[in-house]
């Protein structure tokens, strides 16, 4: 006999999916229901058994027949208690936990078979337990004399068949209440599943399914960052390389742009204040290029909004850039000092044919001490070996470039730098922009200042150029602003504002005002970046 199929369609997997569920859950609630049911109606027949124990407990008369151990009146009184309460039984006991009365008569003179020492300690139980008469509710109170000496005790229990017949009468009403949900929930499913056939077009659940894992393995498997955002600016949807460029938190679709990513040109870029193709924007370390094309669609029957952007990350292709233009820096640098080789290697040539052979070496040694002087001046002030490289490198392209670049006098860097990486960075953009601001006029300095404030380093870079207007000073850290002409092979305006991101990550400040030479100063404070105990050890 041949199995019958599950159900292609959307409509009716929904349709029979949505009812098993409601039939289980309709199930579920019952019986969870019926769990605390049966736990109240157990402590309610403990506190009866525990009230009629008590009430039995101030018959003077009970109490009196246990102190002298008299059975018959103990007896008498207690099944007469019992009978007019419906109580399985009430058991009195003396002081050593011997019955006195029972509802089995064979069984008085015996202990008892549950623990009645802490009846007879003075203290009030209620239990649920096994005895003689099996499954039973029961409460335990001491007996007193008029005097409050204890004599004995008093047992009272309800029986486990009264409590399961009071759960019986309840259970009709409880599954009449879950057979009205049941019916609902049916009746709702039944309604959604069919607004789903004409939104889903009866399409079958397998067609769905292939469409959603193409489109998964499409947007993670892509190098590309991509956001879907709807018509409010909330995240839709976001690849892994969204995420990991962005720094987006777990949770962030359905969330606004703006909470999840902080205030600047990113966001502006992502949420369309500022629009274009291509537009640079900076995140953490990392430079992305952006693209934000508007869309449309419609749902429920209206149009909505939104926008789909791609995000590509330029931080490697950025990094290569500067160093292509060093590398350009520095050829030109030796094609320069080729052109100043051959011509001392001429004046060396002639002193040395006219018999001047003493001006000849005064010559040689002062043309190859000038520049083991200045990397030993720079060593001697920078201790840190990736800052001192950076530096002398530094001073060479500014020398070809006409541009004086010096240390400060005072300047000293310990060899105790937390993340010389982060620091070369810095430190060379702000070089840069020195160097590059003093070049167009010709000429000029640049001066360097480092100082180690226990774990924090403050930097300065001063030039004696133009300097920038204060109403610019701002303005100068924003992702795109320049006020150079953009080379054809990438976008200007990033360096100040990778800077800042640096400086401000790690806790620390920028400034920029006038310096002492007429021109610009940053100033930049980095706290915790030097290691205490290696300065301690310098």
């Amino acid at each position: 006999m041949k199995l019958p199929h599950w159900p292609r369609r959307v409509f009716a997997q929904l349709l029979l999916s949505q009812t098993v569920v409601t039939v289980g859950v309709t199930a579920v609630t019952a019986g969870l229901f019926l769990a605390p049911v049966s736990s109240e109606l157990d402590h309610d027949a403990m506190q009866r058994a525990l009230s009629i124990a008590q009430a039995t407990a101030t018959d003077e008369t009970i109490a009196r027949a246990a102190d002298a151990r008299d059975v018959v009146t103990a007896q008498r009184n207690a099944e007469q208690i019992r009978l007019a309460t419906g109580a399985s039984f009430v058991v009195v006991t003396d002081l050593d936990g011997i019955r006195l009365s029972h509802t089995d008569p064979g069984r008085i003179g015996h202990r008892v078979s549950t623990d009645p020492e802490p009846a007879l300690a003075g203290r009030s139980v209620t239990a649920i337990q096994e005895g003689t008469l099996g499954r039973t509710a029961r409460g335990k109170v001491p007996l007193r004399m008029s005097d409050g000496r204890i004599v004995g005790e008093v047992s009272v229990g309800i029986s486990d068949d009264s409590i399961r017949r009071r759960l019986l009468k309840m259970l009709t009403g409880i599954l009449l209440c879950a057979g009205a949900g049941l019916a609902a929930g049916t009746v709702a499913t039944l309604a959604l599943a069919r607004r789903l056939k004409r939104r889903t077009h009866n399409i079958a659940l397998a067609d769905i399914s292939a469409l959603l894992v193409e489109r998964e393995a499409m947007l993670h498997g892509i190098r590309e960052g991509m956001l879907a955002l709807d018509d409010r600016g909330r995240i839709r949807l976001a690849n892994d390389e969204a995420v990991r460029l962005l720094g987006l938190p777990g949770d962030c679709t359905g969330r606004p742009i703006a909470e999840v990513l902080p205030p600047g040109r990113l966001t502006d870029v992502l949420t369309g204040r500022i629009t274009g193709a291509d537009l640079p924007a900076v995140r953490d370390d990392r430079v992305l290029v952006v693209n934000r094309m508007a869309t449309a669609a419609e749902l429920g029957g209206r149009p909505v909004g939104g926008a789909v952007v791609t995000l590509r990350d330029r931080t490697e292709l950025e990094s290569l850039v500067r160093e292509l233009d060093t590398t350009r820096s520095l050829t030109e640098a030796l094609r320069a000092q080729d052109h100043e080789h051959a011509n001392r290697m001429h004046t060396l040539l002639g002193l040395l044919e006219l018999g001047r052979h003493e001006q000849a070496v005064a010559f040689i040694s002062e043309q190859s001490g000038s520049h083991a002087v200045v990397a030993a001046r720079i060593a001697e002030q920078v201790q840190d070996p990736h800052v001192a490289a950076l530096l002398a490198g530094k001073t060479a392209v500014a020398g070809e470039r006409g541009v004086r670049l010096a240390l400060a006098p005072a300047a000293h860097l310990p060899d105790a730098v937390v993340d010389a990486r982060a620091l070369v960075t810095v430190l060379g953009n702000l070089v840069d922009n020195a160097v590059d601001a003093l070049t167009p006029s010709g000429g000029g300095r640049v001066e360097v200042s480092l100082a180690a404030s226990g774990s924090t380093l403050l930097l300065q870079v001063a030039d004696s150029g133009p300097g920038v207007p204060e109403e610019l000073r701002e303005q100068v850290f924003e992702e795109g602003w320049t006020s150079k002409d953009a080379p054809a092979h990438r976008p200007r305006g990033l360096g100040l504002a990778m800077v800042r991101r640096l400086v401000e990550r790690t806790g620390g400040r920028i400034v920029l005002d006038a310096g002492p030479m007429g021109g610009a100063r940053f100033t930049v404070e980095l706290p915790e970046a030097l290691l205490t105990d290696r300065l301690v050890e310098a």
